[in-house]
């Protein structure tokens, strides 16, 4: 037993059950890699007024969850809690924008860090995917990135899962709103904190899961009445363009997300087998963030979903995931010489494109036998003395039992043949 554990809120992702983890980040990648996204990796911590300034100050994630620390130089750095403002950092920084190309499309998956409740469905370190498109004002491309975190989703198999859709307005229309909105506020019955949420972003105060505060938030006022002319045109294409490609969604007028940079679309994945954390992702338009960070104006749409959460659904589901076995094929030596043989026969099938593993250890035929059942082997190679001395190798099929006495010369066309 080890004296050290894994950090409260924190989990290790361990064989087989890593293998699941994988192949939800490669199907949820897939489909951004079949459309002109590019892969970006940030640092895992950044400049602490990066997030202040971006997510906000008023959120949970900044003014509570936010893993931030001091350096020995002094510099003031946390560590990432979400992706988009470290994508959005790193394309203006590489002046990406300049190249002519807009939209910058970009994907990126990797570890984040927030100090919360642990809980299933909730951890203080978890893992996404997400998708940046930087520089492009179109509903085509909202609707492009929802329509492609569903084909993720439906392509993993995952089917009881709702997309719900909302407009946030923008700096035309939602200060009106935001103004009608703090004045039935600040009529409630709500504690300190709450109010002074009220005069920071007021739209946060709808984000509240609070049964109290749900309660008292019947017959507010509803964003989507003070929406201006071009919101509402720009919404109704967004609408238009996910139903024409079949993806079915709900208007939820009370969505805000928790981040305050968004602007017009937002949206969110749930997953009703989840229970409260029903959230498996979510995104929207920011298209005020980049002058938030100091950048020009770069309209901007993106997402990003939780690959525990994602795993979890799937999970709930039933959902098995056919995943490839490790090894296709075990090398059992008896002897020294079979030994030195038998390995370069394992090099050579390695190279040869074939899931190939080897009996290390000098243990005997038995142990060795073990140890290729454990490795999901469908073929063992077993090879002595003797084999040798024939110039042949022992094929064996480990579903069926068959045996058969293979030429070691032409091995691995054998094989290959034999795996189809």
């Amino acid at each position: 037993m080890s004296t050290f554990q894994a950090p409260k809120g924190t989990y290790d992702l361990l064989p087989p059950d890593s293998a699941k983890f994988l192949a939800v980040r490669e199907a949820i990648a897939a489909p951004l890699k079949n459309s002109g996204y590019g892969y970006i990796e940030t640092p895992g911590f950044e400049n602490v007024e990066l997030f202040a300034r971006g997510v906000g100050e008023s959120t949970d994630i900044v003014s509570k969850e936010m893993y931030s620390f001091t350096t020995k130089g002094g510099d003031e750095l946390a560590l990432r809690p979400e992706g988009t403002a470290s994508v959005l950092r790193a394309a203006l920084e590489a002046n990406l924008h300049k190249a002519g190309n807009l939209p910058v499309k970009l994907w990126y998956s990797g570890s984040y860090y927030r100090y919360e409740r642990p809980q299933k469905g909730r951890y203080r370190h978890f893992s996404q995917v997400g998708a940046e498109a930087i520089g492009a004002e179109d509903p085509a491309l909202d609707a492009e990135l929802i329509i492609l975190a569903d084909q993720a989703y439906r392509t993993l198999g995952l089917r009881n899962f709702r997309i719900l859709l909302n407009s946030l307005g923008d700096k035309e229309c939602r200060p009106v709103y935001r103004e009608a909105l703090q004045g039935f506020l600040r009529d409630l019955d709500l504690d300190e904190e709450t109010r002074r949420r009220i005069e920071i972003n007021p739209l946060r105060v709808l984000d509240d899961k609070r049964a109290d505060v749900q309660k008292q938030l019947v017959g507010a006022p509803v964003l989507r009445d003070y929406l201006c002319d071009a919101c509402k045109a720009y919404h109704e294409e967004v609408r238009a363009l996910i139903t024409a490609a079949g993806v079915a969604f709900e208007d939820d007028e009370k969505l805000v997300r928790g981040l305050d940079y968004y602007t017009r679309t937002t949206f969110e994945f749930v997953h009703d087998g989840l229970g409260s954390q029903s959230a498996v992702g979510g995104g929207g338009r920011y298209d005020g963030l980049s002058e938030m960070i100091g950048g020009p104006a770069l309209p901007s749409v993106g997402w990003a979903l939780g690959v525990d959460r994602t795993v979890l659904a799937l999970e709930a589901e039933g959902v098995e995931l056919e995943l490839p076995s490790l090894t296709s094929v075990f090398a059992v030596p008896l002897g020294e010489e079979a030994r030195r043989i038998l390995f370069g026969v394992v090099t050579e099938l390695r190279k040869a494109g074939i899931a190939t593993d080897f009996a290390f250890g000098g243990r005997g035929l038995k142990g060795a036998m073990k140890s290729a059942n454990r490795s999901g082997a469908r073929y063992t190679i077993v090879a002595g003395e003797r084999d040798l001395a024939e110039g042949v190798v022992q094929f064996k099929d480990m579903e069926s039992g068959d045996q058969t006495a293979l030429p070691l010369e032409g091995i691995v066309e054998a094989v290959r043949t034999r795996l189809g």
